[in-house]
């Protein structure tokens, strides 16, 4: 009988959890020179997410790698945020990022296009579930303020249905129509 609740609770748990997928972007060994040697410390980046919209980073420090790790992966976890995606595949909007002397462009791309992004900011992407997206760091290359960036224009995209119900508005009415751009266009081309 006890086997069956035992197995009952682990079951509810592993359903409770949702399953994130976790990058480790970077390690860095930290030494302090004492009297007797060395002593080394580790600090860890890591980017968490559920690759459906959702992403986090954390950075952890501990004497051992793995506890180092752990640690970021469980910061990561608890700052998370949602990014709302154009068809689930890239951003809705371009965007700007900034941290310190970090900057981050990041644009929407057509599909098939791939996820064009340097180091740290791939691993966001990858983890977020981006699939097509052109971006560029411009300024600061440490991995740390180049995420951050990352994160902080991430969490100015904006929706067309947020957009629309802050105006009070429909989506459509939101949207540009994209019947009249070629109508638009067509006597112009006529007249040439």
């Amino acid at each position: 009988m006890a086997e069956r609740e035992n197995r009952g609770r682990g079951r509810n748990r592993e359903e409770q959890t949702p399953e994130f997928a976790d990058r480790l972007v970077a390690i860095n060994r930290v030494s302090k020179t004492v009297k007797g040697g060395k002593r080394f410390g580790f600090a860890a980046l890591v980017v968490v997410g559920d690759q459906k919209g959702r992403v986090g980073f954390g950075k952890g420090k501990a004497k051992e790698v793995p506890e180092a790790i752990r640690k970021a992966t469980e910061q990561a976890k608890r700052q998370m945020i949602r990014v709302a995606l154009r068809d689930g595949r890239t951003l809705h909007h371009d965007i700007e990022g900034r941290h310190g002397a970090g900057k981050v462009v990041m644009r929407t791309a057509p599909v098939g296009t791939g996820i064009i992004a340097g180091g740290p900011m791939r691993a966001v992407f990858e983890m977020l579930g981006v699939q097509d997206v052109v971006s560029k760091s411009i300024g600061s290359q440490n991995p740390y303020n180049m995420i951050r960036a990352t994160m902080n224009g991430l969490s100015k995209e904006q929706s067309p249905r947020n957009v629309a119900q802050r105006r009070g508005k429909k989506v459509a009415d939101i949207l540009p129509k994209r019947d009249e751009a070629p109508a638009a266009e067509a006597p112009a081309a006529a007249d040439a």
